[in-house]
């Protein structure tokens, strides 16, 4: 697996989303290029904003226990895959301002680091280790930039 942290991945993923255009078509689901820029700026959220409250009980311990392998895990996403109510994103957005949004953000992740990621707490998982969230931000953006073919 790809590791999220270091300079020259960070990059590589940043000009694969650079070569995306407001008119890139996906090859599979709902989402226009926008949408899944926006998309993905969840995952981000979730980590930099107080904008979706965390789960809690039953929701919270069902993440953990069937949802966090599989997003956490070495294996990748199959196309089509089931997302949470807050990765659904219906609404119009702006391309080049999620597109600004999602790079700072991978920017901010990497330049803090894996120590920085090393058993934080995650929104919806619990403490990850550095792997976990690597596993994690790595699977996401490689499933959606194969999507719309970058």
């Amino acid at each position: 697996m790809k590791n999220i942290f270091k300079p020259e991945v960070t990059a590589d993923f940043i000009e694969r989303i650079n070569k995306l255009s407001p008119s890139t078509k996906g090859k599979w689901g709902t989402m226009n290029v926008s949408q899944m820029l926006a998309h993905l700026n969840v995952s981000y959220d979730y980590i930099y904003s107080e904008k979706y409250p965390k789960p809690k009980g039953f929701k919270k311990f069902i993440l953990k226990k069937l949802v966090k392998p599989i997003v956490v895990g070495d294996k990748g996403y199959k196309e089509n895959s089931r997302t949470a109510p807050d990765f659904v994103i219906t609404d119009e957005r702006e391309f080049e301002a999620e597109k600004k949004k999602l790079i700072d953000a991978m920017n901010k992740t990497q330049q803090l680091g894996e120590n920085h990621f090393d058993g934080k707490e995650s929104h919806s998982f619990g403490a990850l280790n550095s792997k976990e969230w690597n596993n994690m931000f790595v699977k996401h953006l490689e499933h959606h930039l194969k999507q719309f073919g970058m």
